[in-house]
């Protein structure tokens, strides 16, 4: 700043700016300073719950794939066991008949 002589006016920035002028300036670049902190301010929280959301929508997802990769397992166990239910349902029938048989001949010495 350069001072005139007397006057009570200032130069800034290649502009006569009067004394009384002064604090009006001074309280103009003060609230665009803090508009633009501020806005600077609510970005970084912005970005910074972005990433929050987006690590906890992560593990969200590995959970639930997690939890689909369990249910498929017990999807093939369960189908494992229900083919094993059959070939013991199919291995007693067998069986019933086996004995249904072995009774009929053994009524058959008892008749003799």
């Amino acid at each position: 700043m350069r001072a005139l002589q007397n006057s009570g006016a200032y130069f800034i920035g290649g502009a006569m700016v009067d004394k009384s002028n002064l604090p009006i300036l001074i309280s103009a670049a003060a609230a665009i300073s803090g508009i633009i902190l501020g806005w600077l301010g609510r970005s970084r929280t912005v970005r910074q719950d972005v990433v929050t959301e987006a690590s906890k929508d992560a593990l969200l997802r590995s959970d639930m794939d997690y939890i689909k990769r369990g249910i498929e397992d017990i999807k093939v166990e369960q189908r494992v066991q229900g083919q094993r239910f059959d070939a013991l349902a199919e291995r007693v029938t067998r069986v019933e008949e086996s004995a249904k048989q072995a009774h009929k001949r053994i009524d058959r010495l008892e008749a003799e």
